[in-house]
């Protein structure tokens, strides 16, 4: 044998092929809906996927008020964030941090599964959250997808 007859290809930044997809919101629930985000974010839905580099989608999230959690999550699970004083430990309830701002509860659950460095956070950049059903970005003519393919 000469030559091997496959090769394996690993992306970078200027040969992943990233997309614009909108996902709806409504009626999901939390977890289920973050992870499949997340991987969209990540690029491992892909055949290209490498680890180290940017190679996700562009997501957009639509009707994120819509959002379900189930069981006594609303209640029960606690956001919790510390000062950097003593004593300074605060929390929020799931309820309360939807009632401040409906967006920031995706957020917060995708952010917790991508990766915990520079990569992570400039992953979480691809992600537009909007409440209603409109968004500014049509000029990049976003794909309409099922985000329950990618569960």
């Amino acid at each position: 044998m000469d030559t091997l007859s496959y090769k394996t290809t690993s992306a970078n930044k200027q040969t992943a092929q990233k997309e614009w997809v909108v996902v709806d919101a409504s009626d999901l629930s939390l977890g289920r809906l973050s992870s499949g985000i997340a991987k969209l974010i990540r690029g491992k839905h892909k055949a290209n996927f490498t680890p180290h580099v940017d190679c996700g989608d562009n997501v957009i999230v639509l009707n994120a008020e819509n959002v379900k959690l189930t069981g006594n999550k609303w209640e029960d699970k606690l956001y919790i964030r510390h000062t950097g004083y003593p004593g300074g430990q605060r929390s929020l309830t799931a309820k309360e941090l939807y009632n401040r701002d409906p967006k920031r509860l995706i957020e917060k659950s995708v952010k917790g599964m991508l990766p915990k460095n520079k990569l992570g956070a400039a992953l979480l950049k691809n992600l537009y959250i909007f409440e209603g059903a409109e968004h500014p970005h049509e000029a990049q003519k976003p794909t309409k997808i099922d985000i329950n393919q990618y569960l």
